[in-house]
């Protein structure tokens, strides 16, 4: 697909990832996601660099990226983007099982916007993604160079 993405999905988790779009397309924001399975993928995107060279400038509104991943791991994807000055300024939320103290903490240290539990609670993981898209993609002035927010019409109030 040769389109710019509003969120990145970093998720090596085919059902995390499958929840993470289901609950996008209620604020019909699916077919504005991208679903990447590891960090390096990520950072190729990210930099379109390798196979993805070629895709348009630009970068998402947000990025909502896995802590516990195979190869990198979240945490090191975040280093790495909080380190790049072409990618620094991008809105990152970390999504993890874990609600560790040691974890949080870790994530706000490297630079995260944000911190989102998985629960296995279909509604409440829903409710969390919906709540994180609304603010990052409706409501949030993004920084230069990615997508502008997505302004809602009168017919489509989605709060």
């Amino acid at each position: 697909m040769n389109s710019l993405y509003r969120i990145l999905v970093v998720e090596d988790d085919p059902a995390d990832a499958l929840l993470a779009l289901q609950a996008l397309k209620e604020l019909e924001l699916d077919q504005e996601t991208l679903v990447l399975s590891d960090g390096a993928q990520a950072l190729d995107w990210l930099r379109a660099r390798g196979d993805r060279k070629d895709r348009p400038p630009g970068q998402p509104s947000a990025i909502l990226l896995d802590v516990k991943m195979p190869g990198l791991n979240g945490f090191e994807v975040l280093e790495q983007i909080r380190a790049d000055p072409a990618l620094r300024l991008i809105p990152v939320v970390m999504l993890s099982a874990s609600g560790q103290e040691r974890d949080v903490r870790r994530a706000y240290e490297l630079g995260a916007n944000g911190y989102l539990i998985k629960s296995i609670d279909y509604h409440a993981s829903s409710a969390s993604l919906r709540a994180f898209a609304r603010f990052f993609i409706q409501a949030n002035e993004p920084p230069p160079g990615c997508l502008p927010p997505l302004r809602t019409t009168p017919s489509r109030v989605l709060l």
